[in-house]
């Protein structure tokens, strides 16, 4: 499935794509997320084994993987890791933004996170903690379906509709929770919600217990590049915590804005 949305992607680009090189960078993709065995990538990817089996040869043997013959099991090599710290792309976004989410972590008592978004996926880019002990629990890099958190849809609002559209063409909507969108059409009403009003909201759509309100980050031109959110625990969310929160979040918002556009 991942294999495929990802090559899919590519060769909608309009861009000529070389398969070897495109499946090896699926593989990459998925020990992105935990190791592998030989089969279970095959199998995952859709693969022949030898393919697969060569592929990961050639990832070894170039140090963007590791194979661990206790396991049997291969995952990232320190090659992706130096490849990765050459990427700068949101380095001075984060640098700016970190002073401002600890502040409003601490002045919403609430976890703050900055993300942005990869195909049809939030990604994780910078997170300030709760101050409280009971709190929700996240890490730079991970990726969660943007259709099922406030994060997600926020820069989901940041896309052309035909562009939404296209990504979630033929798309099954993951269930995380008897609350989360599965249908693709009231997503897109969700999303352009979330334009008019200028924040999104998650009511424990990802997980029981949660609830979340981000809003987008736009650069100098107008282009959404990122999303920030509070997220709380539910039984700290009163009938009036979205509208109290989304305040604070509001001025970091155009804080950032306002310095991205200098």
């Amino acid at each position: 499935m991942r294999a495929e949305s990802a090559t899919a992607e590519s060769a909608g680009s309009g861009q000529n794509v070389v398969k070897s090189a495109d499946r090896a960078l699926v593989i990459l993709e998925l020990l992105s997320r935990g190791r592998h065995r030989l089969s279970d990538i095959a199998e995952t990817l859709r693969l022949p084994l030898s393919s697969a089996h060569g592929l990961l040869g050639t990832l070894v043997h170039r140090g963007f993987a590791e194979f661990d013959p206790a396991s049997r099991t291969y995952g990232l090599g320190l090659k992706a890791w130096t490849v990765g710290q050459g990427y700068a792309g949101h380095r001075d976004l984060v640098g700016l933004a970190s002073p401002l989410m600890d502040g409003l972590a601490q002045d919403t008592g609430e976890t703050v996170q900055l993300s942005r978004l990869d195909g049809t996926e939030n990604v994780s880019i910078a997170i300030a903690e709760s101050p409280q002990p009971m709190k929700l629990v996240s890490a730079v890099g991970m990726r969660l379906p943007a259709h099922a958190v406030a994060l997600g849809k926020a820069l989901l609002a940041g896309l052309p509709p035909d562009e939404l559209r296209r990504r979630y063409r033929g798309a099954e909507l993951q269930r995380c929770t008897a609350n989360t969108v599965r249908d693709p059409e009231e997503l897109f009403t969700e999303v352009e919600l979330t334009k008019q009003r200028g924040y999104a909201v998650d009511d424990e759509e990802y997980i029981i217990g949660c609830r979340c309100v981000a809003m987008p980050i736009r650069d100098h031109s107008g282009e959404v590049v990122a999303a920030l959110s509070v997220a709380a625990p539910t039984p700290r969310c009163g009938p009036d915590w979205t509208d109290l929160t989304r305040v604070p979040l509001a001025a970091a918002v155009d804080a950032l804005q306002r310095q991205l556009r200098r």
